[in-house]
């Protein structure tokens, strides 16, 4: 048997680790002891005699060595009475029984011995960001290329169940930002972070990775991959399979299989696919109109590739949405490629929420649409996208309380995202206006030129009568949208709620003359309408959105602008024929 003395006990350190007995946890770090995953309020002196003891496991610990490594010379307390009670509280933390001790031996007169089995508590990593590979040499016209493998490395990662991926939007807050890693793990809320490079020279591609564990930022792997662009799925399955082992996560036979089924792409219809994710990622007009042209060329060169068939089927029913373009050009025309996609692959999770929203928005099959959804979160659970348009739907549905978790879940997952103007939407549908303006300021927080939450702000200061407010967000709606009409019309609807009525009437005579050249929502106009109560005008705009197959329709079942239509025979008439669940 060893006695420690003071060489071994003064200025010890606790093992970084955590450590395990029984039922307990001991995080040294945090100076916590934890009965299974709950704290165990204990105080200060009690927990260092258990570091202590813990330092030096089935060893005799003195009480003299106690005394000299926490209690130090110049502290004049009555030491024997300090550690009984220091050893009492410890023992009453654990449970334990002096008589009968499963963890605190006493040895009479001379010490303690901690007579517990060990484990070390091995920390497992469940959630990762994968932060934006850097582009060598550093050429911007390369950008799209490692922004695009970012992404995609991201895509195949979530795939993987027991893990959790912090979505593109939100680690790309960070490309070319110099802050420590631990800091940026603490901000998005991850266990660890992979970075590396990419670096491509005609038909070959490198990517060089590796993992770091937070917060201290520990290196625990790290390899380069090479490959041809033909292969560059493989590549990047080669990439998510290496991680995954280092994190010790087992795939699941379907996992396994989705990481290793890959066909070749050709590397012309991949690089113009990564242009058009790129311009599809910017959400402005001009770039959609970008990633519509690159999808197109992609699907010219391989008419299977189906992510491409997805992409465009999503800038198309977003056009739609955003008013740019009629819902025959939109989500009609989406519908088919997204037919498209499904056959290609069937198991693509992106391809069954993007069916899920065409069924919503444009077919108004709910029943449908809610299992397209539910297919899509089924195969990749980690996909914020699903999250963040199912949660919608549900709002829209009137089913709030869903919809909440599922744009929450959108959140976790992208949490440095504009997906705050969402929930903002949500809560504006379910009439809670101060909490739906602090998420769309939260979204202007992030990005100030966010044409679609200065709309959200103008529509809700609208609501809560705060009609300067209201006027001046729908003016910054419009400027930043180029005139779009969708925010034109809020800006109408502000000005109709504030009685000035020979605006409203501009604003409703503009977007007519307007619809001659570019597409007008028959559901906006309704809008403005309603909040002149001219109820007959309002609803015939809204039964030809109906019969347009307008996606902004859906809204009807709890957008608070129609309440003064709710009691007309037509509203209800119209409620029926869309045939919105009870």
């Amino acid at each position: 048997m060893r006695i420690f003395g003071a060489d071994v006990v003064n200025g010890a350190h606790p093992s970084r680790s955590p450590l395990r007995f029984g039922v307990f946890e001991v995080d040294f770090k945090a100076g916590e002891l934890r009965k299974q995953g709950a704290k165990v309020k204990l105080q200060d002196q009690p927990f260092q005699v258990l570091t202590l003891l813990l330092e030096h496991p089935g060893d005799l610990v003195s009480r003299d060595n106690l005394r000299r490594g926490i209690w130090p010379a110049d502290t004049f307390v009555d030491f024997d009475q300090g550690l009984n009670n220091a050893i009492k509280r410890l023992r009453e933390a654990l449970g334990d029984n002096p008589e009968h001790p499963q963890y605190i031996e006493t040895i009479p007169k001379r010490g303690y011995r901690f007579i517990g089995s060990l484990d070390k508590c091995v920390r497992r990593i469940r959630s990762l960001a994968v932060l934006p590979l850097v582009n060598l040499p550093h050429d911007p016209e390369e950008e799209y290329f490692a922004e695009g493998l970012t992404e995609a490395l991201i895509t195949m990662l979530a795939t993987i169940g027991e893990l959790r991926l912090i979505s593109r939007t939100s680690v790309m807050q960070y490309q070319g930002v110099r802050k420590p890693l631990s800091e940026i793990a603490r901000e998005l809320g991850v266990d660890a972070i992979v970075e590396g490079t990419v670096f491509r020279v005609g038909d070959r591609v490198r990517i060089t990775a590796q993992l770091i564990e937070t917060p201290l930022e520990t290196h625990l792997w790290a390899e380069s991959y090479e490959r041809d662009l033909r292969d560059i799925l493989a590549l990047q399955a080669e990439v998510a399979k290496a991680i995954a082992r280092q994190v010790e996560v087992k795939l699941t036979p379907q996992e396994q299989a989705q990481l290793t089924e890959l066909r070749s792409v050709d590397p012309r219809a991949y690089e113009a696919y990564l242009r058009g994710r790129y311009h599809w990622n910017r959400r402005s007009r001009g770039g959609l109109g970008k990633a519509v042209q690159f999808f197109q060329e992609a699907i010219s060169i391989d008419q299977g590739c189906a992510v491409a068939y997805t992409g465009l089927a999503d800038c198309l029913a977003v056009l739609g949405w955003w008013g740019y373009v009629s819902p025959q050009e939109g989500c009609g025309k989406g519908k088919g490629l997204v037919t498209e996609a499904l056959k290609q692959d069937h198991g693509l999770a992106e391809a069954h929420a993007s069916s899920g929203w065409i069924k919503a928005f444009f077919d108004f099959d709910f029943p449908a649409a809610e299992r397209s959804f539910e297919r899509a979160l089924e195969i990749n659970p980690r996909y914020a996208t699903a999250h963040l348009w199912f949660g919608f739907f549900l709002s829209l549905m009137g089913r709030h309380e869903e919809g909440w978790t599922e744009v929450k879940r959108a959140i976790r997952l992208d949490p440095q995202s504009i997906v705050n103007q969402c929930l903002g939407f949500l809560l504006l549908f379910a009439r809670r206006y101060d909490e739906a303006i602090a998420e769309f300021q939260e979204a202007l927080d992030l990005d100030p030129s966010f044409a679609p939450a200065h709309w959200g702000l103008c529509a809700t200061y609208a609501f809560k009568a705060l009609h300067d407010d209201a006027i001046d967000a729908g003016q910054k709606a419009v400027k930043l949208s180029a005139g779009g009409t969708l925010f034109v019309a809020v800006l109408g609807e502000a000005y109709a709620a504030a009685g000035y009525q020979q605006e409203a009437n501009d604003i409703i005579a503009q977007l007519q003359d307007g619809s001659k050249q570019k597409y007008v929502s028959p559901y906006v106009v309704g809008r403005i309408y309603a909040a002149m109560d001219k109820r007959k005008d309002a609803l015939d705009c809204l039964e030809t959105s109906y019969r347009e197959h307008v996606p902004h329709t859906l809204l009807i079942k709890t957008d608070p602008r129609l309440d003064n239509l709710r009691s007309e025979p037509r509203f209800a008439d119209l409620l029926r024929c869309m045939k919105f669940p009870k």
